[in-house]
């Protein structure tokens, strides 16, 4: 099928999670032809309930994600598909893009709400313990875990530091983890000032059953008990769409954008963890889709009339 030959939709928005979906509400409800695609493998995979969305908090996230599905599907113009977006290129100011599946589709505009990917700390077997008793946001799920004895696993002292400072509001039973890295003389004075515990040895083993950690020993023979805590982890951007398409990056590794969520090229915006980056939280996330939602029907609209009456502010 030639580029010339496929039907046009108005919106493609790439990735299902809170930010995805949250745009695909908002252009569903102003009769926008649009187009979700959801590749299946959303970060928080491993939770087990999301915390902090006002109405919804202790939901499953596959029970949010149903909910949101069974809402959008009252809007007309609106699809939602199963299918990973595997390439996508720029053609005048019209957009191609393919999936997985072989399927393909021209829009007006791009959403890339395609999330982030963690990695753990160099922590022996934290992946089985994390999204259980292990967890990277405080916000999320401290209060689940306070007043226990919590610890602190990073391969970065100053992210553990902050993070145990932080942390003290849910629990002041802490023990910061550096697994074998040096926190200097000003971190142990400002852990010790404050009284809270360290470790500096490198993790032996995490000590536990079906997620549920129990304790730590390490390398140098001592063990703590530990019945939970928070994992520093390390972000980058899941996909690589916005490469292909050479949206600007910030320094923190998030797509670069303007208050309306356009990104540096013409037609696409950004939305979600992908655009935002920390605090990565689901109420943050659904959001902001809807602010790159409002950004597109507001450019789809300007652009319909001849002349357009010059934009005032940004949506």
């Amino acid at each position: 099928m030639s580029f010339s030959d496929m039907a046009e939709i108005e919106c493609a928005i790439i990735g299902g999670g809170p930010a995805g979906l949250s745009a695909a509400l908002v252009l569903g409800r102003a009769r926008r032809q649009t187009i979700l695609f959801d590749g299946g493998r959303p970060r928080n995979r491993v939770t087990k309930h999301s915390h902090g969305y006002l109405t919804r908090d202790g939901i499953t996230p596959s029970e949010f994600r149903a909910i949101a599905h069974a809402e959008l599907r009252h809007y007309p113009s609106l699809t939602l598909r199963q299918d990973l977006v595997s390439s996508i290129r720029r053609e005048s100011d019209r957009f191609l893009l393919a999936t997985s599946s072989g399927f393909e589709c021209i829009s007006r505009k791009v959403v890339l709400a395609t999330g982030l990917r963690e990695s753990l700390p160099a922590v022996p077997d934290a992946a089985s313990f994390y999204g259980t008793s292990l967890f990277s946001c405080p916000y999320c799920d401290g209060y689940e875990m306070r007043d226990r004895p919590l610890a602190i696993l990073s391969d970065d002292p100053y992210k553990a530091a902050h993070m145990a400072q932080t942390l003290c509001q849910w629990s002041r039973d802490l023990l910061v983890c550096t697994n074998g890295q040096s926190l200097g003389d000003d971190l142990r004075r400002f852990l010790e000032l404050n009284r809270i515990a360290y470790a500096e040895s490198r993790i032996a083993k995490l000590i536990g059953s079906q997620g549920r950690l129990r304790a730590i020993r390490f390398e140098d023979g001592r063990e703590s008990i530990r019945t939970g805590g928070i994992v520093i982890t390390e972000w980058e951007q899941a996909g690589s769409l916005h490469l292909e398409l050479g949206c600007k990056l910030t320094e923190s590794g998030g797509i670069e954008t303007d208050g309306a969520r356009r990104t540096s090229v013409e037609g696409v915006f950004a939305a979600g963890d992908a655009a935002v980056i920390a605090p990565a939280q689901l109420i943050i996330a659904a959001a902001d889709g809807s602010r790159a939602a409002i950004g597109v029907n507001s450019d789809l609209t300007h652009e319909s009339f001849h002349p357009p009456i010059p934009h005032l502010t940004n949506p």
